[in-house]
């Protein structure tokens, strides 16, 4: 990832070895893109912590920023994975 993008987004990630390299919070192995589907089945980040306790407030929201920065590519991936399972 860009410099610009990590200083843009220092909680998201991305690491070859980890999901193919697909964006991941830092110090997580959770994608974006679980973020992303876990808030459009429930807006809440309550809620969205309780599913992912490692996860912080702030996670979160770098996330949902991140997917609307890159929505394509990340809506992509959630049909890819729709489409495997």
């Amino acid at each position: 990832m860009a410099a610009a993008e990590q200083s843009r987004f220092p909680r998201i990630v991305r690491d070859p070895r980890i999901h193919g390299g697909e964006p991941i919070v830092r110090g997580t192995r959770v994608p974006v893109r679980a973020i992303v589907v876990s808030w459009q089945v429930e807006p809440d980040v309550r809620a969205m912590l309780e599913a992912y306790p490692r996860l912080s407030p702030a996670d979160v929201t770098d996330a949902l920023d991140y997917y609307d920065a890159h929505r394509e590519e990340i809506d992509e991936r959630i049909r890819a994975q729709l489409a495997d399972a």
